[in-house]
């Protein structure tokens, strides 16, 4: 088993006047769809209870023990039903190992051939009242898209795959640690955060003033080993086209500094003040090295927006794959239903396959194009799109979502930056719900179709305000 698979809890329901064949026949089985997929199994030995299924409370207990034994890996609890099962097993087994983790619930089919009382299951009907007792005892769940199936169906483990999604994202959100590195832009109202609503929900904000991490670089020179090393890692990352070898010894100097705060403060993701400081005051754009933390899973948002590199991270953690932070920047042509995605360039590769350091004409013009060197330019292909926001809405005193998916195109676009045409159903509605609901301008994209994980991750166990825009 893979160092990096994640844990989940079993819990197979028994009831005493149902086969015992049946629960012996899903706990292989389960053990065998879990090394198919590398997920890591926690679960009762067939000597603990009788066949390694929870149906006393004294089975409960032990099931319980053995989930707080291994609490800090335990990332979710899958309930497999193999026939009824005792309901109040499975809501005792949870209470009392108080994880407060994502839980699905299976139930087996019944097969009509066999509804006899040697092989009868009644698992339809028992799964029902395993989710009433869950209710009751306030325990949070998910389902399986079909009521019934068999583990070894296509539709469970594609089921059982996109739940340990949801055990990653909430996993992942309860203990994020985020890097603000500088003030928000003084005209940018729109990136303005509750700190403390953050907290609440496990997520830390780590801050640092600007000047302390341009401090550090300005101390750096280009005889330095580690600027050095940065600057062919930079190299090797993107073409750096017509940049000046004086920009890419700045844009390394800074690379070096800011990868050495993530580290000492073990952080998870940044959001880094850009416009205008940084140009300012040090004569670059932080964009390359946001792109190649981005790509390399530690997602970075500028404008110091800290609940957008929020975002990134959790569409991280539902797919797998790097996520972007983009402006819902213009219309496209007369198209009501597309809509073109743009920054000045800190997306992650996996974005831009035409990927070259440039600069960002925009700020230039009051900055000095020449001390703008380190912005990405590169236009994203047609690919598939998950698109959402998390925001703390501060008088309410809540966390709220939103989310949806839709296409990246290939339509053409003539302009400069980081660049993407989006195709979403019903894009008026979705900007009327944004505009409505004070949302920023800010959106992220990934190149995926996570928004069922998302919206379970974020809505159900999360607890957060959302809406899932249905084209």
């Amino acid at each position: 088993m893979s160092k990096n698979a994640i844990s989940i809890g079993i819990i197979i329901g028994n009831r005493d006047f149902f086969p015992d064949s049946l629960v012996e026949k899903a706990r292989t089985e389960i053990i065998e769809v879990f090394a198919k997929l590398t997920i890591k199994p926690i679960l009762l030995e067939t000597t603990d209870t009788k066949l390694g299924g929870v149906e006393t409370y004294k089975d409960s207990q032990k099931c319980a023990d053995l989930f707080k034994k291994h609490s800090n890996e335990l990332a979710g609890v899958l309930v497999l039903l193999p026939n009824f099962g005792d309901e109040r097993g499975v809501a005792d087994t949870l209470k009392l190992a108080n994880l407060n983790v994502p839980v699905l619930i299976q139930a087996y089919p019944d097969e009509l051939s066999k509804m006899n009382v040697v092989n009868r299951r009644d698992s339809w009907c028992g799964k029902i009242s395993v989710c009433n007792n869950l209710y009751q005892y306030g325990i949070k769940y998910s389902l399986t898209s079909q009521h019934v199936s068999f583990p070894t169906e296509a539709v469970f483990q594609k089921d059982l795959k996109d739940f340990v999604a949801v055990c990653r994202v909430v996993k992942g959100l309860k203990n994020v640690r985020i890097g603000a590195v500088g003030a928000r832009p003084g005209a940018f109202n729109t990136v303005r955060y509750s700190e403390k609503i953050l907290q609440r929900n496990g997520i830390t904000v780590t801050t640092v003033d600007l000047s302390e991490i341009l401090g550090k670089a300005n101390k750096l020179t280009k005889d330095d080993t580690s600027v050095k090393q940065h600057l062919e890692k930079i190299n090797a990352y993107a073409s750096k086209g017509k940049t000046p070898n004086e920009a890419m010894i700045q844009i390394a100097k800074l690379d070096v500094v800011l990868n050495d705060y993530v580290e000492e403060y073990a952080l998870d993701a940044t959001a880094i003040q850009c416009w205008t400081s940084l140009q300012q005051n040090f004569g670059c754009n932080v964009c390359t090295t946001m792109s190649i933390m981005s790509e390399n899973m530690l997602p970075s948002a500028c404008e110091v927006d800290v609940t957008g590199t929020l975002s990134m991270y959790a569409m991280q953690l539902a797919s797998g794959s790097p996520s972007a932070l983009v402006d819902w920047n213009n219309n496209y042509a007369e198209d009501p239903n597309k809509c073109v995605l743009f920054h000045c360039g800190n997306w992650a590769k996996s974005f831009l396959p035409d990927i070259e350091i440039s600069n960002a004409p925009i700020l230039g013009t009051s900055v000095g194009i020449e001390n703008t060197y380190g912005a990405l330019d590169g236009r994203t292909p047609a690919m598939p799109l998950t698109y959402g926001r998390i925001s703390t809405d501060d008088p309410k005193g809540i966390i709220k979502a939103y989310i949806g998916e839709g296409e990246l195109t290939d339509d053409p676009l003539k302009t400069f930056g980081n660049r993407a045409v989006a195709q979403i159903g019903n894009l008026q509605g979705l900007m009327n719900h944004v505009c409505r609901n004070g949302f920023e301008h800010h959106v992220v994209m990934n190149a995926s179709k996570t928004g069922s994980i998302l919206e379970e991750a974020l809505g159900n166990y999360m607890g957060w305000e959302l809406y899932n825009h249905k084209a």
